[in-house]
């Protein structure tokens, strides 16, 4: 995969996170919710100032290591790998495009925005960049267990 086709890809993704919560700030904030399938799917503001389901709740240096130290690895096995399985290339994509967009959330705003609010389903509210996290997560782990049966195949 060529680098810059990597980098491209996460400015994309960290683009559309970051206007989205840029649009949330500006227009969510005064109403706090918004439904748009009453009792099932609302756009609601709020200011997660944890991880997933709000746990570790004020600790942005833990985040931040962790963040920081996985970009790197990312960035660092692109750059020397250079891997060829698109599959491998968009889940990393994914992942550091949605990880860089609350990163930037926690550095300069000291908190998350969340607006993405499933309440059929009682579920914690989410942003973009979360969807992209589990979304590269999940692409990840299926390219590391099928190419490990793969292998195993062979």
């Amino acid at each position: 995969m060529l680098l810059g086709v990597f980098f491209i890809g996460i400015a994309v993704l960290l683009a559309a996170d970051q206007i989205t919560k840029w649009i949330v700030l500006e227009k969510l904030t005064q109403v706090e919710t918004v439904s748009l399938i009453p009792n099932v799917f609302h756009l609601t503001y709020c200011e997660n100032r944890g991880a997933a389901f709000g746990i570790l709740q004020n600790q942005i240096w833990i985040f931040s290591v962790i963040t920081v130290t996985v970009l790197l690895g990312v960035i660092y096995f692109m750059v020397r790998y250079r891997p060829k399985n698109k599959w491998l290339n968009v889940s990393l994509i994914l992942l550091v495009g949605g990880a860089l967009g609350n990163f930037i959330d926690r550095i300069f705003r000291g908190f998350v925005v969340d607006f993405l609010d499933f309440r059929l389903i009682n579920f914690p509210i989410f942003n973009a960049a979360d969807c992209f996290v589990v979304a590269g997560a999940i692409m990840l782990a299926l390219y590391l267990i099928f190419s490990e049966y793969k292998k195993e195949k062979k």
